[in-house]
């Protein structure tokens, strides 16, 4: 057996999240509270019981999720003995869940990654006016469609992109706002069972995000990155990287770039992985991971009696 942990990104939030893990654990606890001094932000009072117009804001989604992750993550070192070295071959994560899992692996510390993801989601929000930019889900179209749409739906002044690859027939565009609104249409005529905007503040994943992926680079260079302990399959090459420098160029490229997601996954089962722990909050990678590749087993541990009986499972 040939496990990945996986962690969740942007979408999988909800509020009172993490609140059950802090309340059961002392080591989940401390990881938000750690986080919270990092920002200097009670963070976790917006988790666990704010509003979700404000958790949704992306630059505390991004470092909410990231801490639910880790305060799995961290119980299931302190009280599992869990070594990822030897657990599992490899870790990824969608989007900004790939920050968790580098910080899983040992390559940030965790005040470190509350503090880039926080900028990473300012970075995005100022990077395009709100309301100029947008994303789609397109459903039930293969992937080479949806790109000949993307193109189509573009014009000079207007771009539509591929903005992350999820999984057989769930594709999202990203772009100028027109732009996205005409590749919806265009997907509806050529038979996508749904085409949505998706209600989030900023086109991600896209060139329009020039502007933050140049602010993250300057942060990142100030960043300590280690080797991590297992290699990360990154979203932009859908490979196992291990080099600290080519990491820190792969977090930059990320924020223009592709999520490619269904390609990481096939990568890992052709590459030995059985079986995926998504950790974190809800199980949205879960469910993409079964379209993509039925043959992996794959779980959510993310509550406190998820996390219990994974403890039991690792010191069996």
């Amino acid at each position: 057996m040939t496990s990945a942990f996986i962690f969740p990104g942007q979408g999988s939030q909800f509020i009172g999240m993490g609140k059950d893990l802090a309340e059961s654990f002392a080591d989940a606890k401390a990881v938000f509270q750690e986080v919270d001094d990092a920002l200097g932000q009670d963070l976790s009072g917006l988790m666990f019981s704010g509003e979700a117009d404000d958790l949704n804001l992306t630059e505390n989604t991004q470092p909410a999720l990231m801490a639910v992750s880790m305060a799995v993550v961290r119980v299931l070192q302190k009280q599992g003995g869990l070594d990822l070295a030897k657990t599992c071959a490899f870790v990824a994560g969608h989007s900004l869940g790939e920050y968790a899992a580098l910080t899983a692996a040992g390559s940030f510390a965790l005040g470190d990654t509350a503090k880039l993801l926080k900028l990473r989601g300012q970075a995005m929000q100022r990077a395009v006016p709100v309301g100029a930019g947008a994303m789609a889900a397109i459903l039930g179209l293969d992937y080479d469609v949806v790109a000949d749409i993307a193109h189509k739906a573009s014009s000079d002044g207007a771009q539509c992109e591929l903005a992350n690859d999820n999984s057989p027939g769930q594709i999202v565009v990203s772009g100028a706002k027109d732009a996205v609104e005409k590749a919806c249409e265009l997907a509806k005529d050529a038979g996508a069972k749904r085409a949505l905007l998706l209600p989030v503040s900023a086109p991600f994943h896209c060139s329009l995000m020039r502007p933050a992926a140049d602010e993250m680079k300057a942060a990142l260079a100030q960043a300590t990155i280690n080797a991590p302990a297992v290699p990360v399959v990154a979203n932009v090459t859908a490979q196992a990287e291990s080099d600290p420098a080519t990491i820190q160029n792969l977090l930059v490229d990320q924020i223009t770039g592709r999520v490619r997601w269904r390609e990481s996954v096939l990568w890992m089962g052709e590459n030995g992985v059985t079986d995926m722990v998504e950790l974190g909050a809800g199980k949205v990678l879960n469910g993409l991971v079964k379209r993509i590749n039925p043959d992996i087993t794959v779980e959510s541990v993310g509550t406190p009696e998820q996390v219990e009986a994974l403890i039991e499972k690792l010191s069996a």
